[in-house]
């Protein structure tokens, strides 16, 4: 079963990793953090050695995006982010796992404070989760 888990994040300035530039982790000591940083690349290394990471991107600072909408029959272009969000697509991962519930375990292990993480089933060519 394919998964995207997606990380959804508000650090400023925006930066990756964001748990960098998120006021929540500002009070964890260089210790912490440094914990921190080690078991998401051991999970990281993990799934890979497993096969169950498939791909995976940070995205760019969202100022940059640019936000296609259909208006009149046309295609109405518009900088980003998107209005009135508090938190942004950060990045995100695909996942090939044996079921929904290593899916959510995955999910867990990647979520942390000041950020959300959103999974969700990829859909086959014939509208089917995959």
């Amino acid at each position: 079963m394919k998964y995207v888990l997606m990380i959804h994040s508000n650090p400023q300035p925006w930066g990756h990793p964001t748990p960098d530039f998120l006021p929540e982790y500002a009070d964890q000591s260089a210790e912490q953090r440094a914990e921190r940083d080690a078991g998401f690349g051991d999970l990281l290394g993990q799934l890979q050695r497993d096969g169950e990471l498939l791909g995976g991107e940070a995205l760019g600072d969202p100022r940059t995006a640019r936000l296609y909408r259909w208006d009149g029959g046309t295609p109405l272009v518009s900088d980003g982010p998107y209005s009135e969000a508090k938190e942004h697509l950060a990045g995100f991962f695909l996942l090939d796992v044996e079921s929904q519930q290593r899916a959510e375990e995955i999910a867990r292990r990647f979520s942390g404070p000041g950020e959300t993480v959103e999974l969700r089933p990829v859909m086959g060519a014939g509208g089917e989760d995959q």
